[in-house]
């Protein structure tokens, strides 16, 4: 790996959802795009054709996200939980914000798969980059942009 790629961290769930969309991409976003193109190539001049246009940028965004998705997944590194108590990508944990005792529970993966409206953060964030190697009980200082705050580790899965 060069020194300015950072690893793709992914686990088994996502890496799997990745290849169902590129196989979806392939089989059949691919040919709709190039059907499209036909279709709009046989409406005559390619200079004032909208729909030809919108068929070639479409097909660039497809060809992205293909080259995207293939890269993503030869460079990925699955991530298994190692199951020593330790808080690592693939974790589930659950803290407590010392200052309010509001409990959140927060699944880390990698910045691929992160969705924090699943409570999926990445191991880049600030959170998981204070809990990780951490286990139950530790209490630890997240600092983030907004300032920084003390959260607990109550429990690690």
């Amino acid at each position: 790996m060069k020194n300015n790629e950072k690893e793709i961290y992914l686990t088994s769930e996502g890496f799997l959802k990745l290849e169902e969309e590129l196989d979806h991409l392939k089989k059949v976003e691919r040919p709709d795009v190039i059907n499209a193109i036909k279709e709009a190539r046989a409406l005559g001049d390619l200079s004032e054709n909208a729909e030809y246009s919108s068929a070639r940028e479409r097909q660039g965004k497809l060809e992205a996200r293909i080259k995207e998705i293939e890269y993503t997944l030869e460079h990925a590194t699955i991530i298994e939980n190692n199951n020593d108590g330790k808080v690592c990508v693939g974790s589930v944990v659950t803290i407590k914000y010392l200052e309010d005792d509001e409990e959140e529970e927060y699944t880390i993966v990698g910045t691929n798969e992160a969705d924090p409206f699943e409570n999926k953060i990445s191991n880049e964030s600030p959170i998981a980059l204070a809990v990780m190697g951490k286990k139950e009980g530790d209490e630890v200082q997240v600092d983030s942009p907004n300032g920084s705050f003390d959260i607990k580790i109550l429990k690690v899965a």
